[in-house]
């Protein structure tokens, strides 16, 4: 479908309250692999990752968990995946999610997905990696995070062009069409400010 052959999706170990969160995960996993994008999650069989992994899963979807030794038993590694990358640290399982994707998507979770979020933003804004990212914004859950961040931006410490890197949608497929056409803004002027005024 398009040059985003994997998609990273950060989401919570819990199922949450609300039974759409639950949905939205098993819907999005089924529809990524309907349209050829292979999964790369946190690797567990529970919660929102559980029902992630079984809706791509079920569409004979590629599926490739990272998680922590420490985490196996308390997230439950998903043993029907098509690859499980048992690493030794949460750093180590970052990275390796984002070497094996080419864009990123947040689900519902908790601060385990807000980590992930945003250290995968930072490094966006930094130009350490130029993959689109995006909020799948179910029943209005990161509702708050959006005005937050906007807030941010008019606050002054975060240029309006990164915060519009932030790719919000309430669907999958439009959330999945704007990734498609993403292009990170030009950070040269403002890396060389930086630079500038760290000397």
């Amino acid at each position: 479908m398009s040059r985003l052959h994997r998609i990273c999706v950060y989401c919570g170990s819990n199922l949450g309250n609300d039974l759409r969160h639950r949905a939205a995960a098993h819907d999005l996993g089924s529809f990524l692999a309907r349209n050829g994008i292979g999964v790369v999650y946190g690797g567990g069989n529970i919660g929102l990752m559980g029902a992630l992994a079984d809706g791509a899963l079920s569409q004979n979807g590629e599926v490739i968990g990272v998680i922590p030794q420490a985490l196996m038993e308390k997230e439950l590694g998903h043993g029907g995946v098509t690859e499980l990358h048992v690493v030794s640290s949460m750093h180590e399982r970052k990275q390796m999610m984002v070497d094996l994707s080419d864009g990123f998507i947040a689900l519902p979770g908790g601060f385990g997905t807000l980590d992930e979020l945003f250290e995968t933003l930072t490094w966006l804004q930094l130009a350490f990696h130029n993959k689109p990212v995006g909020l799948l914004n179910v029943g209005g859950f990161f509702e708050g995070l959006i005005q937050f961040i906007a807030h941010m931006s008019r606050s002054g410490f975060l240029k309006p062009e990164h915060a519009e890197c932030v790719l919000v949608e309430s669907d999958g497929p439009a959330l999945l069409r704007r990734m498609q056409t993403f292009r990170p803004p030009d950070l040269g002027k403002w890396i060389e400010k930086l630079a500038a005024e760290a000397r």
